[in-house]
């Protein structure tokens, strides 16, 4: 009796949030948290529930402009060394939008170890924008390359970080946006204080900061003025931009 194939694993796009866009203007994958090793399969519950906030919010806020907002479903939950299985299921994703949508702007928005793959994967030329939320990034090493940060230029990049998070040294991000100023001004970083890896302490604050920044990348809405100011702003002034107590209030819904 012959064995059957193993089918392969496919990454797939969650279903849009809110109301299906008639005209889609641009997207949003939300990429979900991972871990360094695992060959596992992510639960998609969980994969959606760290993003589901951020998704329902972006799905309000972008209604009038087509916005399609989606989670990346993993093949795999771990990152797994060169294999960066996270990185290469969002470029995958990306690819997919292009196939679904056509030519529309793209923000690549991570957490944890998705923010990792948001990075790594934002150099693809239908990307307009990165951000990564508490992005978990490798020790550094000198006898190993640094991450890659070439992929980012002419991308407007925003980390968000909590400076208690303590799954994801905050340091590390702060190295790799100072490395990534060198070749593009449009990049900041905003610090939470107090806060840990899942930034729930300011959480308002935190939706609030991602959605001004992603409906300004996309549809060229006017940036608040603390972020037009972090991404005036020389290093590290720039790179270490306090996220104030009640950002947004009136942006939230």
């Amino acid at each position: 009796m012959s064995q059957q194939a193993t089918p392969a694993r496919t990454a797939r796009l969650g279903r849009v949030f809110g109301p299906k866009p008639r005209a889609v203007g641009g997207a949003v994958l939300l990429l979900p948290g991972g871990e360094p090793v695992s060959s596992r399969r992510p639960s998609p519950v969980v994969a959606a529930a760290s993003v589901r906030a951020l998704g329902h919010r972006l799905g309000r806020a972008g209604r009038t402009e087509g916005l399609a907002t989606h989670v990346v479903h993993y093949r795999y939950r771990g990152w797994n060394g060169s294999e960066a299985h996270l990185a290469r299921d969002a470029t995958w994703a990306v690819d997919e939008i292009v196939r679904l949508y056509g030519d529309v702007p793209v923000c690549l928005a991570g957490l944890g170890m998705g923010g990792r793959a948001a990075l790594r994967a934002g150099g693809h030329e239908a990307v307009s924008s990165v951000l990564a939320l508490a992005p978990w990034l490798p020790e550094e090493d000198v006898a190993a390359a640094p991450e890659p940060v070439k992929q980012l230029a002419g991308r407007q990049v925003l980390i968000v970080h909590g400076t208690q998070d303590a799954r994801a040294d905050p340091e590390l991000s702060f190295r790799l946006a100072a490395r990534v100023k060198k070749a593009n001004r449009n990049v900041c970083r905003f610090e939470v204080h107090a806060d840990g890896h899942g930034l729930n302490q300011y959480r308002g604050e935190v939706l609030a900061l991602c959605e001004d920044f992603m409906m300004g990348t996309l549809f060229g809405r006017a940036f608040s003025r603390p972020v037009q100011d972090a991404l005036a702003a020389p290093p590290p002034l720039g790179l270490r931009m306090p996220l104030a107590s009640g950002f947004g209030a009136s942006l939230r819904r």
